[in-house]
């Protein structure tokens, strides 16, 4: 009984729990926040300092007893009690109370993203950091069906619809009919990979050091999937030589593809053995209806082209391939019987 008055009064979350970044989905709102996961700490006394972006703006610029830390890798959680604090932070940011509310101090169903790869170690350690958090209720979707869900797809129809969401940490293919996933594939290359791909590149070709920062403002403004305009486009970067000293050089798009090709062949090999694992009755369908692309790291230029050359198929972006997973996570908050059917036992 009680958990039905609490439940009346408190607000549902959706949490796209990424390695790059945390979306919220706060239901009756919307996606309510959008924060880097990353969260500054004091070495002396695991005290924290920062989360989300005000820990992003101390990446490189910290003194020796301040660490910041990214406690996501490869989309799950590597670091327990930093994730937990994220998330607590995060949720309290968030959540707000109605006067009665705030009497009986009720706790939020969160429904969580996670990796369709996750293993049920890693299951437990969100269970468990949302748990702790403050959730009373947790529910795991995978990442994929979110996506589709909030592409708008027809997933509870017979018939196949293909998602290839990448994001931070992981890239995400998969086949998807009667809200069940047919065929999934999870790889652990997306857009962190490409930003090291970026630094060893131009480490290893013009010798000079970059942040994390820096690689991904140019993964954003030189990166490309295919040959094409970009390859003449001119960029100056600054880091550091390999003696220590502060030097600054131009880069071209044509480095940056060249840069990203072994991340890229990778996500495009994937997308094509998922294909080939998917039953025939089914691949007819995704010939008609193509491939849906979502997620940031799905966003590099000329992606949807290489695909669409590679495997010969309709390749299309959803309507807001950063947001697709959070907002199909915040649909499944409107319809428990959907979360039960959708959701990673």
């Amino acid at each position: 009984m009680l958990g039905k008055i609490l439940g009346m009064f408190s607000n549902d979350i959706g949490i796209d729990l990424g390695t790059a970044n945390t979306l919220i989905f706060v239901k009756g709102k919307g996606i309510v926040l959008t924060e880097p996961s990353i969260v500054a700490i004091d070495r002396t006394n695991g005290k924290v300092l920062a989360v989300g972006k005000e820990a992003k703006e101390m990446i490189g610029k910290t003194p020796e007893h301040i660490q910041v830390i990214r406690p996501l890798k490869d989309g799950v959680i590597a670091d327990f009690d930093t994730t937990q604090a994220m998330l607590r932070y995060f949720i309290q940011k968030v959540h707000t109370h109605f006067p009665l509310a705030k009497m009986l101090n009720p706790r939020p169903r969160v429904i969580v993203g996670v990796p369709s790869g996750i293993t049920t170690v890693e299951k437990r350690a969100v269970i468990d950091a949302a748990r702790q958090a403050g959730a009373r209720e947790v529910y795991l979707i995978a990442e994929p069906m979110a996506a589709a869900i909030g592409a708008g797809l027809p997933i509870e129809q017979p018939g196949g619809n293909m998602i290839v969401d990448i994001g931070g940490g992981t890239s995400e293919i998969a086949v998807i009919s009667l809200s069940g996933l047919v065929i999934s594939n999870s790889i652990r290359v997306a857009g962190d990979e490409m930003n090291e791909a970026i630094i060893n590149y131009l480490k290893r070709n013009y010798h000079i050091l970059i942040g994390e920062q820096t690689a991904e403002n140019v993964k954003i403004n030189l990166g490309s999937a295919i040959e094409s305009d970009r390859d003449s486009k001119t960029m100056e970067i600054r880091g550091r030589d390999m003696a220590g000293m502060p030097r600054s050089i131009t880069i071209s798009g044509k480095d940056i593809r060249e840069a990203l090709e072994d991340v890229i062949v990778q996500i495009v090999n994937a997308v094509k053995s998922t294909l080939e694992r998917t039953p025939p009755e089914i691949a007819a369908d995704i010939v008609e209806r193509g491939i849906v692309l979502a997620g940031g790291g799905s966003l590099i230029h000329g992606l949807d082209r290489r695909l669409r050359n590679e495997t010969g198929l309709p390749v299309v972006y959803c309507e807001d391939p950063l947001t697709a997973v959070a907002k199909g996570i915040g649909k499944s908050i409107n319809n428990i019987e959907l979360i039960k059917r959708v959701s990673i036992k």
